[in-house]
């Protein structure tokens, strides 16, 4: 517990002391392609264009690239009936763009792939079909990059909740990992990032071969990517922390979406170059089998059920300065009165998809994939 509590308030002080970006008022000259990878996003594709429509980047600096993933519903037809004089837009099928006898892997890694082929732009800019933007977005992303020279930008993600406890739960839960991106990237203790909202130079991505020697995993497309450039731009990976730049998605509807989420993103945590991160997440997965054995021990001695309440406390206590301070950012402070009352679901929870991550398998889009 001493260790988890120093890595906790090590992560506090990152976060807090991570500095700001306040843009600039020069008008950036970067050309972006932002490209996006959908399967079955029918709901999803026309308020993810409208909400590239009203970015204030000039038109002529970016594109959007779709490239369409198999989709089984009316998203490609959808696609192909959109027409907008003021957005460039380049769309296509991966089932077109592919070899016939190619075997895929990674599906979302190859139409990412592709979709990169396919652009013009320096600047290549990722997010999901479930994302809205504000009108500044690809502007502070450009002006951050001309600032910095960056070869590899982490930027904010926001879930933007309902009452339900689904919703609430994953947008503390998804706090708490926004908080631990920000501070790793910034301290480069680790490498995290999440592919709703990231930006990589074109030329930094062929430098490191893209997802060559990753593209066997079945998720990665951000995190693994991010240490393959950070390996040879240590001092050129960083974190945008300004709310201009955050993407906001929406939770997912049922507890078995979450946790095939969830158990799809520790599926990955073998796979880590950065070993750094894999002792992280094993330190909190064991910290959370612990409160497990405890619970279970209390019901056979009422003795551990003291020693259960004491750690419980300690974590909450540990952990609700850090979880507030990322929240205060994100405008969602007020969501922290919920987060001791959630404590018990989230262990449950932590264990129980750390260890599927391990040895099951998950559902995504439709696809069952195994470890």
């Amino acid at each position: 517990m001493i260790l988890y509590a120093a890595l906790i308030e090590y992560y506090r002080r990152a976060w807090n002391q991570l500095p700001g970006f306040e843009g600039t008022k020069l008008t950036p000259t970067t050309t972006i392609s932002v490209i996006v990878s959908v399967r079955n996003e029918e709901k999803n594709i026309i308020p993810l264009l409208k909400s590239f429509e009203e970015q204030s980047y000039p038109k002529n600096l970016y594109q959007v690239v779709i490239i369409d993933d198999f989709s089984e519903d009316k998203t490609w037809s959808i696609l192909t009936d959109y027409k907008s004089e003021v957005l460039n837009t380049l769309f296509a099928r991966l089932a077109d763009t592919i070899i016939s006898k190619e075997k895929i892997q990674s599906y979302k890694k190859k139409a990412i792939e592709t979709g990169i082929r396919l652009s013009k732009g320096t600047l290549i800019v990722t997010t999901d079909a479930d994302c809205i933007f504000s009108p500044d977005w690809l502007l502070t992303m450009a002006q951050f990059y001309e600032n910095t020279s960056a070869k590899f930008i982490a930027a904010p993600v926001k879930i933007v909740n309902d009452i339900s406890l689904l919703s609430i739960f994953q947008t503390i839960d998804f706090l708490t990992l926004q908080g631990i991106t920000g501070a790793s990237v910034y301290k480069r203790l680790h490498s995290m990032c999440n592919g709703a909202n990231l930006a990589y130079e074109r030329a930094a991505f062929e430098e490191v071969k893209g997802f060559e020697g990753i593209d066997k995993i079945s998720s990665g497309d951000d995190m693994l990517l991010m240490h393959k450039i950070y390996k040879k731009y240590s001092n050129k990976v960083f974190y945008l922390k300004n709310i201009a730049s955050v993407v906001t998605t929406a939770p997912v509807t049922t507890w078995k979406q979450f946790f095939q989420q969830r158990i799809r993103w520790a599926s990955k945590a073998d796979s880590y170059d950065d070993k750094r991160i894999f002792w992280v997440l094993l330190l909190v997965y064991l910290l959370n089998c612990c409160f497990v054995i405890l619970g279970i021990a209390a019901f056979f001695k009422s003795t551990w059920v003291f020693f259960f309440i004491l750690l419980l406390f300690a974590k909450v206590l540990i952990e609700f300065p850090f979880v507030y301070s990322v929240a205060t950012f994100f405008q969602q402070q007020r969501l922290m009165k919920y987060f001791p009352l959630l404590q018990p679901l989230h262990i449950i929870y932590t264990v129980i998809a750390g260890w599927l991550g391990k040895f099951g398998s998950f559902e995504w889009k439709g696809r069952r994939i195994k470890k």
